[in-house]
């Protein structure tokens, strides 16, 4: 089960779910869905929304598997696919860059448009943050034809090959703290990419996870565990 909540920041959005679903904080899982910045004339707010219940664990792996779908191209067969198809190219031609955007995968309300691009590595951006915005707004978009769906952006298949980066630097750090006895603090990461972190920690003997700081990008703790 699922339900989305908004505050302004992911802490008080998060507050608000445990607060009204009664829950703990290792008892809920939280994919942020859209992130407005405050400004002069506009209120900032952060949407989440909150796995729980029974089937959570269920729910977190499909958010995972969305990334790592094999690439396949497939024909858009419906309004949502199409116009969101048509959004991303139009977006990234009007930031000047020559695009071929492709649906490669579909899972029950999830939609994988891969691009590619002679400009692929400013499209990415460091550490994928030009990818996550663009992906941000594709949904920002796709939401308002269907609050359902889920749009995912990958170029050169960078989703796959970053998550096993992670992994494998998680697990390589981990090591680390048990030789050592010392936390280590993590590059600050999204959400996604956090879960990542405690998920694959998570049966390791000797560590255990944090997430500290505040905002869309915190840093993972990996602690010493007698």
């Amino acid at each position: 089960m699922y339900k989305d909540f908004e505050g302004r920041n992911e802490e008080e959005a998060l507050s608000k779910a445990k607060e009204e679903l009664n829950l703990k904080d290792g008892e809920v899982y939280v994919e942020v869905l859209e992130e407005v910045k405050k400004t002069l004339f506009k209120k900032g707010y952060v949407k989440v929304r909150v796995y729980y219940g029974s089937d959570n664990e269920e729910n977190v792996e499909e958010i995972n598997e969305s990334y790592a779908e094999p690439d396949e191209e497939l024909e858009a067969e419906n309004d949502l696919e199409r116009k969101t198809l048509d959004f991303v190219k139009q977006m990234i031609e009007k930031m000047g860059y020559e695009v071929d955007a492709k649906i490669t995968s579909r899972k029950d309300n999830k939609i994988k448009i891969s691009i590619d691009s002679p400009s692929s590595s400013i499209l990415i951006g460091r550490k994928g943050r030009n990818l996550d915005a663009i992906q941000l707004l594709a949904n920002i978009y796709a939401c308002n034809i269907d609050e359902d769906s889920k749009i995912v952006i990958d170029c050169e298949s960078y989703r796959l090959r970053h998550e096993e980066q992670i992994v494998r630097n998680a697990l390589r750090q981990a090591e680390y703290v048990k030789r050592s006895g010392r936390s280590k603090l993590l590059e600050p990461m999204n959400p996604f990419e956090r879960r990542l972190v405690h998920t694959a920690l998570n049966e390791m003997e000797g560590v255990d996870t944090k997430s500290e700081g505040e905002g869309l990008y915190k840093q993972v703790r990996i602690i010493p565990v007698k």
